[in-house]
């Protein structure tokens, strides 16, 4: 398997055959149960999941 350690683009992810996982469904999951969640994350990383991200 391999990592899309560093890899910054999505289209670089496909092309060449790195492993990516999406986890939208699992997030809406939770939020859709109605208890409160904690989301932790790497600094800047993911933002946009919760909200809309500067482009």
């Amino acid at each position: 398997m391999k990592y899309p350690i560093g890899i910054q683009t999505f289209s670089q992810i496909r092309e060449n055959g790195y492993v990516y996982v999406d986890k939208t469904d699992l997030i809406y999951q939770s939020v859709s149960r109605g208890s409160i969640y904690f989301f932790s994350r790497p600094r800047r990383f993911g933002k946009s999941i919760m909200k809309g991200g500067k482009r």
